[in-house]
């Protein structure tokens, strides 16, 4: 029979043959392009693709679209997988159209993902969905929920669900970070953002802060450990905290799943529950477009070991990754502007958890791996007033005159900038930092770079004597806090460190600092 070699299918995988039933429902049903076929199911698209196979001559394709041919549907429905338990959480988010709606419009101006961040784009159903649950299993009216990565918005669709919750997100991408603060401000939700690489460390306002963490980590082990470690340090109480992660992982490939567990005791946590399939991607299909959350519990403070900086799966900090080679580091040493008195110096690794760099005549710096927020952050950790930074090619700082200008914008009181575009080869470029005299500047100007100088104070301290500094002596401590009360452009970010900011916030900010000044 046309049909037996899909029986073979279904009988080969035994007890899971449920999920391809469910496909062979779908393919009855109507036309349906290959990634529903994966995700709504939760299939991984190789096996969906077997089943296609063995469907054979009885399969229509129209472009990516797939059907049962119509004649062939009542020999292919026999085997389908007929009463399919109800799910209650998809029932509630279809009882909240209104706050679906608005997840949906503001996943679909989310900046694009990032493919060296591992971004895949979690549906609008799904983080609404993961609001409901946490709202429904947690007492979050005034509480703070703390979210490590937040791409899929998990952040903003909580707040729709519950705006009596403090929501806190720390990331890596600028762009999200911006619009996050955006599309909270224009709700009035209240959501904070901070900035920060998790494989340097975190901010310190975010340490032992959250009675909830979540987060959507890297699915490599070292990925989901050092995500795992920073989540716990973000725990105010270990007793009562919880890490809630997602995971995915093939089912045709468990042995990766085992090695993530794995990891995650070595941390110590209890897994309280696992709920399978609960997330769904516009994309992610080798994982049947799909992953589980992991309740977690830890037994323990934990904090993250100094980990390597290859934690995911795309792009030059992938975990096969190998880096710039050393041609292009010898070039880095050889183009560090330093005294001539000086030695070259030798090439240090991305961070900035602390100033980088003090006591030395220069630096040189590898940020061949760098995202795109790297450079600008390094720029600000720097000592020495003389640095060299190699960086990719196609960095949103240097591949364009835009981009260019708005770093120079940032740090032109600090340091003249040149960009030695495809240096030493074509994929990378290296960025000269030499610095500026202060004498050179005014007032407003020496404020601001007395604040950019000491990026790792509280923000509200560094202002204030960057005033006084700037006026010579002119200014009392008094006086020169009053102005930056009546300059500040976010009250709440004079408790923070410059370098934890947001992009968006240090370019709103660095004007106020040259305003206070005058």
């Amino acid at each position: 029979m046309a049909t037996e070699p899909v029986r073979a299918l279904l009988n080969a995988r035994g007890v899971h043959a449920r999920k391809l039933r469910r496909v062979l429902d779908l393919l009855v049903e109507d036309w349906h392009p290959l990634a529903e076929l994966v995700r709504l199911p939760a299939v991984p698209r190789r096996t969906v693709q077997e089943l296609l196979t063995a469907i054979g001559d009885d399969l229509e394709t129209s472009g990516d679209r797939h059907r049962v041919a119509p004649a062939k549907a009542a020999d292919y429905a026999a085997f389908g997988a007929r009463e399919v338990l109800a799910d209650p959480l998809a029932e509630l988010v279809r009882q909240h159209p209104e706050q679906l709606r608005a997840i949906a419009a503001d996943i679909a101006d989310v900046p694009p993902p990032l493919a060296a961040l591992d971004h895949v784009q979690a549906t609008a159903e799904t983080a609404l969905r993961r609001a409901l649950w946490l709202d429904a299993g947690y007492d979050l009216t005034g509480r703070t929920l703390l979210c490590l990565g937040d791409h899929d918005l998990t952040s903003l669709a909580v707040c729709a669900v519950n705006p009596e919750v403090s929501v806190v997100v720390v990331d890596v991408d600028d762009r999200l970070l911006e619009h996050i603060d955006t599309r909270a401000a224009e709700r009035g939700r209240p959501v904070r953002t901070l900035h920060a690489d998790f494989r340097f460390g975190l901010p310190p306002a975010a340490l032992e802060s959250a009675d909830l963490v979540f987060s959507d980590p890297p699915y490599t082990p070292e990925g989901m450990a050092l995500f795992t470690g920073r989540a716990i340090e973000c725990l105010a109480d270990l007793g009562t905290g919880r890490v809630l992660l997602a995971h995915g992982f093939s089912d045709r490939t468990p042995a990766l799943g085992l090695k993530v567990q794995q990891e995650l005791q070595k941390l110590g946590v209890v897994f309280e529950a696992i709920l399978p399939a609960f997330h769904r991607f516009e994309g992610a299909q080798a994982i049947g477009s799909a992953a589980d959350l992991y309740v977690c519990r830890p037994t323990r403070r934990t904090t993250a070991a100094q980990p390597k900086t290859t934690i995911y799966t795309h792009g030059p900090q992938s975990v096969e990754a190998t880096g710039p080679g050393s041609q292009a580091l010898a070039a880095l040493v050889d183009l560090a502007p330093r005294p001539e008195s000086s030695p070259p110096p030798k090439p240090r690794q991305p961070g900035w958890a602390e100033p980088v760099g003090k006591g030395a005549a220069s630096l040189a710096v590898d940020l061949s791996g760098d995202p795109g927020p790297w450079l600008l952050r390094t720029l600000l950790a720097c000592s020495p007033g003389r640095m060299a930074a190699l960086v990719p090619n196609n960095h949103p700082d240097v591949a364009s005159e835009r981009g260019q200008r708005g770093l120079v914008s940032l740090v032109d009181t600090r340091f003249k900038l040149k960009f030695l575009r495809s240096t030493p080869d074509g994929k990378h470029c290296v960025v000269v930092a030499d610095q500026v005299l202060a004498g050179t500047l005014d007032a407003g100007g020496l404020a601001v770079r007395e604040v950019l100088m000491r990026a790792h104070g509280k923000l509200g301290n560094v202002w204030r004597e960057a005033l006084v500094t700037a006026s010579r002596g002119q200014l009392t401590k008094r006086e020169a806090r009053d102005r930056v009360a009546a300059h500040a452009t976010d009250e709440d970010d004079l408790e923070l460190r410059l370098i934890d900011l947001p992009r968006h916030r240090i370019a709103a900010l660095l004007p106020a600092v040259r305003a206070s000044a005058g």
